[in-house]
């Protein structure tokens, strides 16, 4: 049985702390990295230990960022060398009709970014789907901001929790529950994943009707007319997609997951960006232009990365392997920790089980990571089926619904940073937008767990 010491309690002191600056809407780096020191110093028991654990940490939640930081990068040098030739104009053409207003374009977004995100996971998805579709739904009058906000509540959200086409959530719930296969837990979770998108989405949708402001997007004419007229910019804006669509193919037929498919998505925006400036340019320009679309590029994406690099370095003590990797030897997940001893203090019922589980996936969803909380949610689930007369498979489905859109990428800062990146907004302010809709879906999806298990 876990039992709670100081660095756990210390641990929900500094989180509340967070949290409260967070809702003043002041910045929170100065005290993550106190609570990084505070936190090591408990667990060492040395203050030259502990300053170095703040350097251990960053560096560790840098690592954990870098594929992300790096895919933003290139796709924003490539977006950069396509806007120069006028290619972005011709590609996003076709979407300008079907892209009338604002309204129409958040759920053509949405639902292309779910189904995209099915095939070849949600961050690739996010960055693939945001760079060729998001300047035209801005220009719709979708404010960047929302554009962010449907990227993430479709693709981290609807896409991810459910995970029907690659399975990798409830396979890891499936597995951990001592369950045969992911099947069960796909058909278990449906109207969990129902209610919980429809009521989401629904309230994010209120919202931006609500809120008045109205993109005016300005081009200039004569610019992009005569950019237009280049032959080698009308053949980009056809090879563009489809290289991308090429890449959506050979990611489900070859079975490509994470990092996998992140990794053909970004080196293919890096080939793009090079051949559209030697068609642009010529070759020899093109050796200084290339240098100039990654520096940028790579300016871009750590200008956002860098606060959430050092605010998820303070969130990853709470997962068991970046635990150890940051404290050493010894170290717990101390999220994990807190989940089981309160799953071991309560007594258990239908509605506690169902309470618990919802305040195991909300305490792992903080770390950032939905999938890291995905062992316990199943385990537990275990647990609570051979304790009282539950169906195991709902309640593991119920707790990878909660876990994935939490920790997933949809209400927390440094797992939004993909879908704010593309959109050039702060990760901050879309994981704010997104926190009615999500707290309203997670309450809908609770009542109905308590009425159907």
């Amino acid at each position: 049985m876990v039992n709670l010491s100081v660095i756990h309690y210390a641990y929900i002191i500094i989180i509340i702390i967070i949290t409260l600056i967070i809702a003043l809407k002041k910045d929170v780096i100065l005290p993550c990295i106190l609570g990084i020191g505070i936190i090591g110093y408990i667990f060492t028991g040395d203050i030259l230990e502990a300053v170095q654990i703040i350097y251990k940490a960053i560096v560790v939640s840098g690592k954990e960022f870098i594929e992300i930081v790096v895919v933003i990068a290139l796709v924003n040098a490539m977006s950069s060398a396509l806007h120069d030739m006028g290619t972005d104009e011709l590609i996003i053409k076709p979407m300008k009709k079907l892209m009338i207003n604002k309204t129409i374009s958040f759920f053509i977004l949405g639902i292309t970014v779910t189904i995209a995100s099915w095939f070849i996971w949600p961050t690739p998805a996010v960055v693939f789907i945001g760079a060729l579709m998001v300047p035209a739904a801005i220009e719709s009058g979708l404010q960047p901001v929302w554009a962010a906000v449907v990227l993430c509540l479709f693709g981290n959200g609807v896409a991810l929790s459910s995970d029907f086409v690659l399975q990798a959530a409830p396979s890891i719930t499936a597995k951990t529950a001592n369950l045969p296969n992911a099947l069960g837990i796909i058909k278990k979770c449906l109207p969990f994943w129902a209610v919980m998108s429809i009521i989401t989405i629904t309230t994010a949708f209120i919202l931006m009707k609500k809120d008045k402001h109205t993109i005016i997007t300005k081009v200039d004419q004569s610019i992009t007319e005569t950019k237009k007229q280049l032959f080698g910019t009308k053949i980009m804006a056809i090879i563009t997609p489809l290289i991308f669509i090429l890449d959506i193919i050979l990611i489900k037929k070859l079975q490509f997951i994470g990092s996998e498919s992140t990794s053909l998505i970004g080196g293919t925006a890096a080939v793009i960006m090079i051949i559209s400036s030697i068609i642009h340019v010529g070759f020899i320009t093109s050796l200084g232009e290339v240098t100039k679309y990654i520096k940028g590029g790579f300016t871009f994406g750590i200008n956002i990365f860098a606060p959430i690099i050092v605010i998820g370095a303070f969130f990853f003590l709470g997962s068991v392997g970046s635990a150890t990797d940051i404290l050493g030897n010894g170290a717990s997940g101390i999220l994990s920790d807190i989940g089981m001893y309160l799953a071991s203090k309560i007594p258990l019922s239908k509605y506690s089980v169902v309470g618990i589980q919802t305040a195991v996936s909300t305490l792992i969803g903080f770390s950032g990571s939905g999938f890291a909380g995905l062992p316990l949610v199943g385990t537990l689930a275990n647990t609570f089926s051979s304790a009282i007369n539950v169906d195991k498979e709902s309640i593991a489905a119920f707790g990878q619904i909660i876990t994935v859109w939490i920790g997933g990428g949809t209400i927390i800062p440094w797992s939004v940073v993909a879908a704010a990146g593309i959109c050039k907004v702060e990760p901050f302010e879309v994981a704010r937008k997104n926190i009615i809709p999500v707290a309203c879906g997670i309450v809908a999806t609770v009542l109905l767990a308590m009425i159907i298990l």
